[in-house]
């Protein structure tokens, strides 16, 4: 039923923690496929996705992906009916219940898309870390109450039908194919914001450059994809 689709590029420290989230028992209580869709690591990335995904796609000649080229790669090759895309960093915070959820959420014929609150590690969790996604989860759950679509990357469940409807992430979006993603989806159907099913992701990107560069990239990514449907960067730019 379900395809998880983890884009990877040299994720060998949080990897490992990501994939064993999903016992055995909850891979066969949900028919779930794990398909690893690599961008060209050279630590041992591929060797921890071998452990535990079904299919680990290669890119061996190293050609520069774009989240999107890693994401639509993976979900070519997964067998699922309802695509997971999920970061190599994101870990749920009940995932039992996140894929009772998504059945439950998915069934009406009309909802093609599901996403989520976002939170960091809470182990690593400070005071303005709560106060920032706190913001931008009322924020995304209130674009999507009034047809104005939004998705963080963290996690988004779509039904593979209506991802195959608008052909995939855009290739050439470096940043902002989230927001792209689910305009689009928004044109052939419901989406969905559960704001009480939580992911969680690592504060790397925050620790390192800070809140407000990381705000200010978002900004205007948004408004280049809003207005002429391309991103200002040319690439996200990995932090490990």
């Amino acid at each position: 039923m379900f395809s998880i689709i983890v884009p990877t590029l040299n994720e060998e420290k949080l990897l490992d923690g990501m994939l064993r989230q999903f016992s055995p028992e909850v891979i066969e209580r949900f028919g779930i496929d794990i398909v690893v869709s690599d961008g060209g690591s050279t630590d041992t990335t591929l060797e921890i996705a071998g452990r535990y995904a079904h299919k680990v796609i290669q890119n061996p000649r190293g050609i520069k992906q774009t989240i999107s080229m890693g994401r639509n790669i993976g979900a070519n090759q997964s067998n699922g009916s309802i695509l997971v895309f999920l970061n190599a960093d994101t870990l749920i915070e009940d995932v039992d219940g996140f894929f009772r959820r998504a059945i439950e959420e998915l069934m009406p014929k009309e909802v093609v898309a599901l996403t989520c609150s976002v939170g960091v590690y809470p182990h690593e969790r400070r005071m303005v870390d709560g106060l920032f996604h706190g913001f931008y989860n009322w924020l995304f759950y209130q674009m999507n109450r009034v047809g104005m679509a939004m998705g963080r990357g963290e996690c988004h469940i779509i039904k593979r039908a209506a991802f195959e409807q608008v052909k995939g992430y855009a290739l050439k979006i470096a940043a902002g194919e989230d927001y792209d993603m689910f305009r689009r989806l928004k044109k052939v159907g419901m989406i969905k914001f559960l704001k009480d099913v939580v992911v969680y992701e690592s504060p790397r990107r925050y620790r390192k450059l800070g809140y407000a560069y990381v705000t200010a990239s978002w900004f205007v990514n948004f408004l280049a994809v809003f207005f002429f449907r391309r991103s200002i960067l040319s690439e996200w730019k990995p932090v490990r």
